[in-house]
């Protein structure tokens, strides 16, 4: 974390740069280098919290606010039409929270520990709902092979419509299941041996700066997606479903490989999976009845997302089954997003 905190000095760099008129590629890269260390922020201020709250609600707090990050980037994104780096942005957070954030984790917990156990009911539920949401999405991407492709942003955007209102219900649902009527399940007997450094309010006061902070340095990277692609001969595709997530949720990475070490798999699992599971059952439908303000935006996702995202969830509903990793299994996950990584960039 000291490194990062180093790196907050691109934050009045970068507001230097935007006043002097600096190219759409300058600040791309000023801004991606400022929100890294602002989403690691984040991260700690969430894990502080969780000392306060559990390891359900810190893991819920983390995925929330680093799935901000996400939300806002998308937003400016939709402002300025770029609807592919949007959805690829989205199905790239959940492959990058599962396949990389995961792997990541059980490789450095794996590395101290010789095998990590966690609460397999919980992941369990967790990833079934995910492969759920995941599957949910497979349905309107039916109609690409059926209809114009040109359509799809207008003429079907009730059914994106319909989708994110059902998406909505399940996720709200959801909540109710683990915070309410079965929270017996999230409950975690182990003490926790450490205490928090921070302050509560302390704590809340850092994500509400750091968030309105990514608001700011999200616009100045949408701004220079363009101009960074068309200089690197990358695609808006590759930037939405790799860089964008990696960037936008370093809050996640960060933070789940600290619980890892700290040999809270159960928190570290949380954080990933939740998240994931926030992005496509809220932060997607909020995306779409937030493109209705511009141009209508659907939900389908392209059949080289879909087949990434189906793998993802597979593989996360295998890796949950028996209640505990190591250092092999998150070397294997790691392995998998490397190739998906590299596919999409020849793509």
């Amino acid at each position: 974390m000291r490194i990062l905190k180093y790196m907050l000095i691109f934050i009045p760099i970068s507001f230097i740069a935007k006043f002097m008129n600096a190219s759409g590629s300058i600040m791309f890269l000023l801004s991606c280098l400022s929100i890294i260390p602002l989403a690691g922020l984040m991260g700690e201020g969430t894990e502080e919290i969780s000392f306060y709250s559990g390891p359900k609600i810190g893991g819920f707090l983390n995925g929330t606010f680093g799935n901000a990050t996400e939300l806002i980037i998308s937003f400016f994104a939709l402002k300025e039409g770029l609807f592919e780096v949007v959805k690829s942005s989205i199905a790239g957070a959940v492959i990058g929270n599962i396949l990389l954030v995961i792997g990541a984790s059980m490789l450095a917990g794996g590395l101290k520990y010789k095998t990590q156990k966690f609460n397999q009911k919980v992941t369990e539920v967790t990833s079934s709902m995910l492969l759920f949401a995941v599957l949910g999405l497979c349905i309107p991407a039916i109609f690409t092979h059926t209809v114009d492709p040109s359509l799809l942003n207008t003429r079907y955007e009730g059914l994106s419509i319909f989708v994110a209102i059902v998406m909505i219900i399940i996720y709200a649902l959801s909540l109710l299941f683990s915070f309410n009527t079965h929270k017996d399940i999230y409950i975690n007997e182990e003490k926790d041996s450490e205490s928090s450094k921070w302050a509560l309010k302390k704590s809340i006061f850092i994500l509400v700066i750091s968030t309105v902070l990514i608001a700011v340095e999200s616009e100045f990277l949408v701004n220079g997606i363009e101009p960074i692609t068309a200089s690197l001969g990358w695609s808006e595709f590759f930037v939405g479903i790799i860089l964008i997530p990696i960037i936008g949720n370093a809050a996640e990475h960060s933070t789940a490989i600290v619980m890892a070490r700290k040999d809270k798999m159960d928190v570290a699992l949380e954080i990933a999976i939740g998240s994931s599971l926030q992005i496509i059952l809220f932060v997607a439908p909020i995306l779409i009845f937030l493109s209705l303000i511009f141009t209508p935006m659907s939900i389908v996702f392209n059949e080289f997302e879909l087949v990434a995202l189906i793998a993802s969830v597979v593989i996360a509903n295998r890796v949950s089954h028996d209640g505990e990793s190591n250092w092999l299994e998150g070397i294997q996950l790691l392995a998998v997003y490397l190739i998906i990584a590299a596919s999409f960039f020849i793509l």
